[in-house]
C-alpha cells in the first residue's frame, strides 16, 4: 500500500493505533503435541488461530478456526497470549485477539493437497505483549525452504501504513509430498528478538496462472505457473471494499482503488486539472455471469460489476491517462493482472485504448468486446515485468489511455479489477524490506508514548 496517498489521514489514525496499543496476556506454554493429524480431507482449507484454546473459535461472520497447537512440531520455547482489547479496524475479534509468541526457530507442520496450488495467508497484529516489546518482534517466515519474510517487523510495517493489522499472502506451487512445513524464526541480530503470528489460512486453489508476456522483453515470457507467487495488491476497481466472507470461496480481501489513483483526493473527480476517472456500476439491462474462461474462484461478481472508465469527455481523455501507482519492492518480477468486463459498450472498437507497465506498452489495442464476445461477460488479462533497482523504482505505475490509431467510437478506457503478484526470485525468495515510516509518523508515535507511557 502507498503510504504516500494516506499522509492527511496518518496523524489520526497513528493517534489512535499507538494510544490503543495493547496489553496481552502471556500465558504457560503449550504442552508438546505429537505430528499434525491430517484434516478430513488434505484438500480442505484450514484455518488456523494461533494461540486459541484447543477447541478452536468461531469468527463473527461464522467461519470456525481451528487452534494451531496441534499443528506445532515442537511447543518449546512458544506461549499463547490473548488481549482484551480489539481494536476499531479490526473485521472481527477471531482471530486476532489470540497469538502464538515464538521464542526460537519453531515450525509447524500441515497435511495439503499434493496436485494443488496453496492459497497460504497470515496475519499479524502488532501489539504490546506482556512485557515484551514490540519493536522486538522482528523474524523471518519460511515454507518448505521458500523464504517468506525476512527481518519482518509487523510493528514497523503497520506504523507506516498506518494499519492495525497486516495480512501477507502467497500463492505457492503444489508441494508433492503433501506435507507443508512453515518456519517462524527470531532475529538473532540482537538479543530478546521475538516472533509471533495471529492467524494461518491454507486454502487450495485452482492454478489460473499461465506463461505471460515480460513487458520490454519482446518474445519473453515468464513461467508463472511453475513459480510461487506474493499478493502484492487487490483492488475493485470502481467499486467499494470487499471483504473475506464476500468473496468467491478464496476469502481474499479486495480494496476500493481511489487511493491508488494519481493524484487522489477522495472525493474528487479533478486534482489540478488532471481527472481522475469515474466509477460505473452495470445497470438492471446488463447480466453479468461467470463464464468457464473465467470461474468464480477467479473472482467475485462484485467485481466485474463495477469499473473506472475515463470518462465522458473524448479531449480531456485524449491528453491524460487513467493512471494508478503502487509501492513494490526492486529487483523482482510482477505478474499483474487485470479484470475487465464490459458494462456499457456493445460492439468492438467502441472502446480500444493502450495499457502501459511503468511508461512500457503492454497491449497497444485493448477492446473487451473484442476479448470476451459480449457485454456483461468477465476476462482478465496477465502481464509481467520487472522492476529495477533504481533511484524512485520502488515503485509500479498501471496506465490506460485511448488507442487513437484505432479510431474507436468513444476515447476511453476500462477497467474493474487489479491484481499485482510478486514472483519468486531464483533464490526461492520473496522478502523486501520493511516499509519505513515517514518522520512526521514516526514523531507522532514518540508523541503518543511520551502521553501515555504506561500504555505504550
Amino acid at each position: 500500500m502507498i503510504s504516500k496517498t494516506q499522509i492527511l489521514f496518518s496523524l489520526i489514525l497513528l493517534s489512535s493505533f499507538s494510544l490503543n496499543a495493547i496489553h496481552v496476556l502471556c500465558e504457560a506454554p503449550a504442552p508438546a503435541s505429537a505430528p499434525a493429524p491430517a484434516p478430513a480431507s488434505a484438500s480442505e482449507s484450514q484455518f488456523i488461530s494461533c494461540g486459541s484454546s484447543p477447541d478452536g473459535e468461531t469468527d463473527s461472520s461464522g467461519r470456525k478456526w481451528a487452534s494451531d497447537s496441534k499443528f506445532l512440531t515442537s511447543s518449546d520455547n512458544t506461549k499463547s497470549a490473548t488481549t482484551d482489547y480489539q481494536d476499531p479496524a479490526l473485521p472481527s475479534k477471531v482471530p486476532y485477539m489470540t497469538t502464538r509468541i515464538i521464542n526460537s526457530a519453531t515450525s509447524y507442520k500441515f497435511s495439503v493437497s499434493s496436485s494443488q496450488r496453496l492459497l497460504l495467508r497470515f496475519q499479524f497484529y502488532p501489539s504490546v505483549y506482556g512485557s515484551l516489546e514490540n519493536t522486538k518482534a522482528v523474524f523471518d517466515v519460511k515454507a518448505n525452504g521458500l523464504t517468506l519474510l525476512r527481518h519482518f517487523s509487523p510493528f514497523i510495517t503497520a506504523l507506516a501504513l498506518t494499519q492495525a493489522y497486516i495480512i501477507r499472502e502467497y500463492s505457492l506451487v503444489p508441494v508433492p509430498s503433501g506435507s507443508l512445513t512453515i518456519t517462524f524464526t527470531p532475529s538473532s541480530k540482537h538479543e530478546n528478538f521475538f516472533a509471533f503470528v495471529n492467524s494461518i489460512e491454507i486454502i487450495p486453489m485452482e492454478d489460473t496462472f499461465k506463461p505471460a508476456d515480460l513487458i520490454g522483453f519482446k518474445g519473453q515470457s515468464i513461467d508463472i505457473q511453475g513459480s510461487s507467487l506474493q499478493t502484492m495488491h487487490r483492488l475493485n476497481v470502481g467499486g467499494g471494499y470487499i471483504p473475506p466472507i464476500n468473496d468467491s470461496g478464496l476469502a481474499r480481501t479486495w480494496l476500493d482503488d481511489s487511493p491508488y489513483l494519481l493524484n487522489a483526493a477522495f472525493g474528487a473527480s479533478f486534482f489540478d486539472g488532471v481527472f481522475l476517472g469515474v466509477a460505473i456500476e452495470a445497470d438492471n439491462s446488463v447480466t453479468v455471469q461467470h463464464t468457464s474462461d473465467v470461474p468464480e474462484f477467479v473472482a467475485p461478481l462484485s467485481v466485474y460489476r463495477t469499473a473506472r472508465s475515463m470518462g465522458p469527455d473524448p479531449k480531456v481523455n485524449e491528453n491524460y491517462n487513467l493512471t494508478w501507482v503502487f509501492q513494490v519492492d526492486a529487483n523482482f518480477t510482477y505478474l499483474v493482472r487485470f479484470h475487465f468486463c464490459e458494462l456499457q459498450s456493445t460492439k468492438a472498437n467502441e472502446r480500444s485504448f493502450e495499457i502501459f507497465l511503468n511508461n512500457q506498452t503492454a497491449e497497444d489495442t485493448a477492446d473487451v468486446i473484442q476479448w470476451a464476445g459480449s457485454i456483461g461477460t468477465p476476462i482478465y488479462k496477465d502481464y509481467a515485468t520487472h522492476v529495477n533497482d533504481k533511484e524512485g523504482d520502488e515503485v509500479l505505475w498501471v496506465a490506460l489511455h485511448p488507442n487513437r490509431e484505432q479510431h474507436p467510437q468513444y476515447y476511453d478506457a476500462i477497467l474493474n479489477g487489479l491484481e499485482i503478484f510478486k514472483v519468486n526470485d531464483t533464490h526461492g525468495n520473496f522478502a523486501g524490506p520493511n516499509i519505513v515510516p515517514s518522520k512526521m509518523l514516526l514523531n507522532a508515535d514518540a508523541a503518543a508514548r511520551s502521553f501515555m507511557p504506561n500504555l505504550l
